[in-house]
């Protein structure tokens, strides 16, 4: 017990450095794959068919291979196969390497969400919008718009949700986030080693998380219930 005491303030410290990791590359994956995937779901809707052919075939590849190969090919395949590491070797490559995987990733499923939102809304508001004298632009931000996000709001939630384990993902690049912190101390890391239980205290930190998370898109959504 007293051993216990004594290896805690050292755990919870390494801990919250790799969670403050983790968070990063959330919301850094969020502010990226938000905007981005609304930009490939306007392109696999495009009537261009070359354009449209390319954003669908770029989300069908993403989607159908795993997020850690992503990560592997993205972080090695510039180095080792072009012979320019663009990422270099320190902690700041591995993770802006790890941000453009999640980033286009993310982006690719969120790109089908928003695909199937705007899709949702009824053709005949269009028609509508235009014989009032509404130009496309208005009426997609005044009418589409706000009728999409009410209806991508619970898948949406489910993908974040999602990217806050996935971001465990990451360590296969060796990017120090929580459960890389966790498991160091089974290898031996601050004087610690052969312990088991910091890597399930990681649990705990992804628990909270999910659950602030969740609470926040709740009510988001419950905010959003006047467009039935």
């Amino acid at each position: 017990m007293n051993q216990f005491l004594e290896q805690l303030p050292i755990v919870l410290r390494s801990l919250n450095a790799g969670f403050l990791q983790t968070l990063k590359l959330f919301g850094i994956t969020l502010a990226g794959a938000i905007p981005l995937g609304l930009v490939i779901s306007f392109g696999s809707m495009s009537g261009f068919r070359v354009l449209s052919r390319i954003a669908k075939t770029i989300v069908w590849i993403v989607r159908g291979t795993p997020l850690m190969i992503q990560l592997l090919i993205i972080y090695y395949f510039p180095g080792l196969v072009l012979g320019n590491a663009i990422w270099g070797g320190g902690e700041t490559g591995r993770f802006m390497a790890a941000s453009v995987a999640f980033i286009i990733n993310y982006a690719c499923y969120f790109s089908e969400i928003y695909r199937g939102g705007i899709q949702s809304v009824p053709v005949g508001q269009e028609e509508a919008g235009l014989v009032l004298g509404m130009t496309k632009r208005q009426i997609f931000f005044k009418v589409t718009l706000l009728q999409m996000i009410k209806h991508i709001v619970p898948p949406m939630s489910n993908e974040i949700l999602t990217l806050v384990k996935d971001t465990s993902l990451a360590r296969i690049i060796a990017l120090q986030e929580i459960i890389w912190a966790g498991q160091a101390f089974m290898k031996g890391s601050h004087g610690i080693s052969g312990v088991i239980w910091p890597l399930f205290f990681t649990a705990v930190y992804y628990l909270i998380c999910n659950g602030i998370l969740t609470i926040v898109l709740g009510r988001i959504e419950k905010k959003l219930e006047f467009f039935r």
